[in-house]
């Protein structure tokens, strides 16, 4: 029985921490409709960033704001790429990604003395230093997915919140009908810059989160989190769509849980650790195929091209 309560508080634990990831992807994807590829370099610089500041004595829920920072600030450079420079979306994703590989590195080389990996099992972490939060319930180690179900939910209300608000009505309008935003007078591409900002700083975010989870943080980090970021949003928007007064967010964040439910329990087959992708894979596929009309959205994203002056389509 013990055994089992474990499992299940390690799915809660991973999926609430990458219901930040999905929670910024929902924000890009879904409402922007921007297939944002980048997030595979933002995720890690969240993580980077942190595991170098907390060696180097940085509290470490400033770390958190800063890397928030961070990922706003290359998803930012994402938005200009396509707005400004006119760039395809994927191909501004694929460019972020590619630079963001360069960074990260470097980030880490020169926090570490040109280490690869920064490891800080030892130092104070969100997790080992919030106190005021019991250790163990019933004697199950607990902290950890207190304090990540603390940070999902204080995300999700400013999320839901922002999107009340005039701004994030602007917001959605741009991604539904850009046309209606120039008719209010708002420049749609600020609102779609913005969008990309807070969409990367949230990946950036999960990044911190994770990594000061596992005490440790490297590059390697990001691969995959666009495949898991995607089937958490597809999985969560497809089976609850149809639940009524139901928000966004709070489905985007169940998504992920059932995701990483799917994964452990594929695991606990005892399947082998290089066919861990595999699943992933399949996870993904499976997601895709239940939600139909989402794969449908995203192809259109990916091969949309910017709109030319008197074209009568949305700009992208």
């Amino acid at each position: 029985m013990n055994f089992v309560v474990n499992i299940l508080i390690g799915i809660v634990e991973e999926g609430l921490m990458y219901a930040l990831l999905a929670m910024g992807m929902y924000i890009t994807y879904s409402i922007l409709d921007f297939p944002d590829l980048s997030v595979d370099g933002t995720f890690p610089l969240g993580a980077v960033l942190t595991g170098v500041l907390i060696l180097h004595g940085v509290n470490p829920w400033l770390c958190l704001l800063i890397s928030f920072a961070a990922g706003m600030l290359a998803g930012t450079l994402t938005g200009l790429m396509n707005v400004k420079l006119k760039i395809i979306p994927l191909l501004c994703g694929i460019i972020m990604y590619t630079a963001m590989l360069s960074v990260n590195l470097v980030i880490i080389r020169t926090g570490t003395n040109g280490g690869a990996i920064a490891s800080f099992f030892t130092k104070s972490t969100i997790f080992n230093s919030a106190t005021i939060i019991p250790e163990r319930i019933g004697g199950f180690y607990l902290r950890t997915a207190i304090i990540a179900l603390i940070l999902v939910v204080l995300c999700k209300v400013i999320v839901d919140l922002y999107l009340k608000t005039k701004n994030g009505l602007l917001l959605r309008a741009t991604g539904d009908n850009e046309r209606y935003a120039i008719m209010l007078g708002k420049d749609p591409g600020t609102m779609k810059i913005f969008g990309l900002a807070l969409g990367n700083g949230f990946a950036a975010l999960a990044g911190s989160v994770i990594a000061q989870n596992k005490g440790s943080a490297d590059q390697q980090m990001g691969i995959g989190m666009v495949v898991l970021g995607l089937a958490s949003v597809i999985i969560g928007l497809s089976i609850f769509k149809r639940v009524k007064l139901m928000k966004g967010t709070t489905m985007v964040i169940l998504g992920s849980l059932i995701y990483k439910a799917s994964y452990q329990i594929v695991l606990e087959l005892g399947l082998p650790t290089e066919w861990n992708n595999f699943v992933k894979a399949v996870i993904f596929l499976i997601a895709l195929v239940i939600g139909g009309d989402q794969l449908n959205k995203l192809i259109k994203g990916l091969v949309k091209r910017p709109k030319k002056e008197g074209e009568n389509v949305r700009a992208e």
